[in-house]
């Protein structure tokens, strides 16, 4: 029988701010969450935690991570490794969607999605996108909207890559193509089928994506551009992209190279697009964990690259709340409501009752991971893993 828990007085961000609360789980659903909930007189498995020092917080999701590693931009022994289960649990994320990046030959769908089926049997929730940086799209029946429809995993198409050096230099008719696919395929299956997008240093920006939607019924909603700190001109142009309706993505794994040569710390850039007054639900961070981040010279030599690591959502999320005073509510939203929102995941996101009890307990006096709850199970105590992967130490 799954033990039934109940959070006593504990601080709920929910991510809105509903003050002290229990909070009663079981079944892997949020059962209720209320005030004054008694243990007494139970002959169910009933653990009790007192929430009294913590913050509970949803589960974190994370819309970027590239479960199978990526990258190989220096040749094989460059391609980076494989995510953890507890890279992510230890790191306070619940839900995780897996992505190919720039390699979609000797990485695979087919071992993406195996991956993916892996992990959650482990104890997190997974999903994936169909396709890669590359236009055409890689699927794995020969058509998105088939993908998407048939293939539970799916639940949209990406990253594919514009104004990059990397990317397949889609044209127009092409990027329209893979967008009216994805929101077929979304509508038939009842997902998201949003696109992904990978968002390049290049001079077009977003123009790409603007000219796919014009004269057409598409729509800037049904593009989910990221890495959109990559340097203040390409953030400038997803404040605008926000202000036409559109939801925005914010990278959390950098290294000092690029922080150095422009890029926006996600911290920062989550805390300036608040203050530029976009809206907290248009705003996500993504850890773009397991993908390579490659250091090039200005004549686009490789020197170098480092691995992003999944930890990186949390950190940045709880750097803008001690540095740059976000609010917990906002900081929070950008990782579990406002991305589990652009991808059309309904039980995720938020505490409600009735929603999948995906829940993160963080110590009052540092906002440190303390537990860690996915799908009722509790994975992370006093911010050690209590369950690992199968081949993790």
């Amino acid at each position: 029988m799954n033990t039934i828990f109940l959070i006593k007085n504990v601080e709920v961000y929910a991510p809105q701010h509903l003050g002290k609360q229990d909070i009663i789980m079981a079944g892997g659903k949020i059962i209720a969450i209320g005030s004054q909930f008694s243990a007494g007189g139970s002959d169910l498995p009933l653990t009790v935690i007192d929430g009294s020092n913590n913050i509970a917080v949803p589960g974190f999701v994370d819309s970027l991570v590239h479960f199978i590693g990526g990258g190989g931009e220096g040749g094989f022994a460059s391609r980076t490794p494989e995510m953890q289960l507890t890279d992510a649990t230890l790191g306070g994320v619940t839900t995780a969607i897996g992505v190919l990046g720039t390699d979609a030959t000797t990485r695979t769908l087919t071992n993406l999605l195996a991956k993916a089926h892996a992990l959650q049997t482990e104890g997190i929730t997974t999903y994936c996108h169909t396709g890669s940086y590359q236009v055409p799209c890689r699927t794995l029946t020969g058509s998105i909207t088939d993908d998407l429809i048939l293939i539970d995993k799916f639940i949209g198409v990406g990253e594919i890559a514009i104004s990059d050096h990397r990317s397949s230099q889609p044209t127009t008719d092409e990027i329209r193509k893979v967008a009216s696919a994805a929101k077929v395929g979304g509508i038939l299956s009842g997902k998201g089928g949003i696109v992904s997008v990978h968002m390049g240093a290049g001079e077009r920006i977003l123009q790409p994506i603007y000219d796919a939607v014009a004269g057409t019924e598409l729509s800037v909603k049904q593009f989910y551009p990221t890495h959109m700190n990559r340097n203040r001109s390409v953030f400038n142009a997803g404040l605008e992209f926000a202000s036409q309706g559109g939801v925005i993505d914010f990278t959390t794994s950098t290294t000092a190279y690029d922080l150095e040569h422009g890029e926006v710390a996600a911290a920062q850039a989550l805390a300036e697009a608040l203050q530029a007054g976009i809206e907290p639900i248009q705003l996500t961070l993504s850890s773009d964990g397991n993908a390579s981040l490659p250091i090039y010279s200005k004549s686009g030599d490789l020197l170098g690259l480092q691995v992003g690591q999944v930890s990186t959502l949390y950190q940045s999320a709880r750097d803008a709340i001690l540095k740059h005073k976000v609010s917990i509510s906002d900081a929070i939203c950008a990782i579990s409501q406002a991305p589990a929102t652009v991808l059309g995941l309904h039980q995720k996101g938020r505490l409600a009752a009735g929603l999948d009890a995906d829940l993160v307990l963080l110590n009052r006096d540092d906002l440190a991971i303390n537990q860690v709850f996915a799908m009722g199970r509790q994975l992370v105590i006093a911010g050690k893993a209590t369950v690992k992967g199968m081949f993790e130490k």
